[in-house]
């Protein structure tokens, strides 16, 4: 498994001869030029998750690719090709398997009405599991080998990110959603997950990882 974070939400996972980019949206533009990908998927109808302006370029310079996103998406960006997939569902791509877990993004304020958010779990025969959450952090899918660490939101406070992070147990973790940080406040929330957690955040921003299965 091959993991490209490409900015904020945005990841590109290459297992098992398929490219499955996640989350494209507006705090990145690492991902305007891709091509060749077999899947495009959305978590949650937020912006910088599913960029209204420039997603439905990518999959129109991406005819080949599938598009899976949460039930609510096409209602908020135009995707005329999208398949709705919702929680406790999933779909094989190839020898891929992408399973959507949980449902909810994670609360910002008990006044703000919540949103849909399913988190993915791709997974293939000899591979690491990765899993995405998306903006959720009470939903902890087991056998989890690599986690995308949501590295600040306005619905977590480190506490909250640390134990999630126990509770999912994966050994490796990527930081992402991590836009709204400068760099002391990054440093300084993946060093607590290091010290605190048995998930090992090492730096990838920008760097092709390669994960092997443990």
């Amino acid at each position: 498994m091959r993991i490209s974070h490409l900015g904020h939400s945005s990841v590109l996972v290459e297992v098992a001869d398929r490219r499955i980019l996640i989350d494209p949206g507006n705090f990145s533009d690492a991902w305007h030029g891709l091509r060749d990908l077999d899947a495009i998927v959305v978590t949650h109808q937020h912006p910088d998750h599913a960029d209204p302006d420039h997603l439905p370029a990518l999959v129109a310079a991406n005819p080949g690719a599938a598009v899976h996103v949460e039930p609510t998406v096409p209602d908020h960006v135009d995707l005329p090709t999208a398949r709705r997939l919702a929680a406790d569902s999933g779909v094989e791509l190839g020898a891929v398997r992408i399973r959507a877990v949980g449902g909810w993004h994670a609360v910002i304020h008990p006044d703000i009405a919540r949103i849909g958010n399913v988190g993915i779990v791709i997974a293939a025969e000899g591979e690491p599991t990765f899993f995405h959450p998306g903006d959720m952090i009470d939903t902890v899918p087991a056998g989890i080998d690599v986690l995308a660490v949501p590295t600040y939101g306005p619905w977590a406070a480190m506490k909250e990110t640390i134990d999630f992070v126990r509770a999912v147990g994966a050994p490796q973790g990527l930081m992402i959603h991590e836009q709204l940080l400068q760099e002391r406040g990054y440093q300084l929330i993946r060093g607590r997950v290091n010290a605190m957690t048995g998930t090992r955040a090492d730096e990838h921003r920008g760097i092709p990882w390669e994960v092997t299965a443990s």
